[in-house]
């Protein structure tokens, strides 16, 4: 059962709780979760003098149950695709091309919210998406540099200064493709290379997600 629990305390109560308490219980079967379900209602409105939002509670199988930005898949906790979509929308916001500041207020900015998010939702035990996500990160950061050096020349003359070679670098800065397209070229990955890119200041998802899960590995 799962749902927001909206309470009205009598004052002969002397209680204090969050006027939205969710709470939620794991039992074996559908059934089961019927009888807790109508047995805990009961309780919080007869006994407490609660009232409970029936809408927002239900009985639902465990894969199907979203908690505070969890679900649970096959007995392992994962972040939701929601909280998931709203994390990617902010990095997008975060590393924006049209957001102009300079490269290090933005890996600043960046840093604290993907290294705040991660201390909340770094203990899902998912780590398909991860390296995936650390590449996206990359190739958002080449693409704000791309956007940032702006002239042809000015791109030319930072690509061969980062070890890019001459007609790799002349024939991506003239290229017409947009920034997105272009910040996943050998140019640009040649020249800002990973290691580049941390040096710079970017955050690294994957180091974050072991940090949480081998934290002796990580030392």
């Amino acid at each position: 059962m799962s749902g927001d629990v909206h309470v009205r305390f009598c004052e002969s109560l002397r209680g204090r709780f969050p006027w939205a308490t969710r709470p939620i219980i794991l039992v074996g079967s559908i059934s089961a979760g019927n009888r807790i379900m109508a047995s805990v209602t009961r309780f919080l409105v007869n006994k407490l003098k609660l009232t409970v939002n029936e809408r927002k509670s239900k009985v639902v199988p465990v894969g199907e149950c979203s908690y505070l930005g969890f679900v649970f898949v096959r007995g392992k906790i994962r972040w939701s695709d929601e909280a998931f979509r709203e994390f990617k929308r902010r990095v997008r916001l975060l590393t924006g091309r049209s957001w102009f500041v300079s490269m290090e207020y933005r890996y600043r900015k960046l840093a604290e919210y993907v290294r705040g998010w991660f201390n909340y939702y770094g203990i899902s035990e998912y780590y398909r998406p991860i390296p995936i996500l650390d590449e996206w990160l990359r190739r958002r950061i080449r693409m704000c540099y791309w956007k940032q050096w702006r002239y042809t020349r000015t791109k030319v003359r930072n690509l061969l200064k980062l070890g890019t070679f001459k007609r790799q670098a002349i024939l991506t800065a003239l290229s017409r493709k947009g920034p997105w397209h272009l910040a996943r070229t050998l140019a640009t990955q040649s020249g800002m290379t990973n290691e580049w890119l941390y040096e710079q200041g970017l955050i690294s998802v994957k180091d974050l997600w072991v940090r949480i899960h081998y934290p002796a590995t990580a030392r």
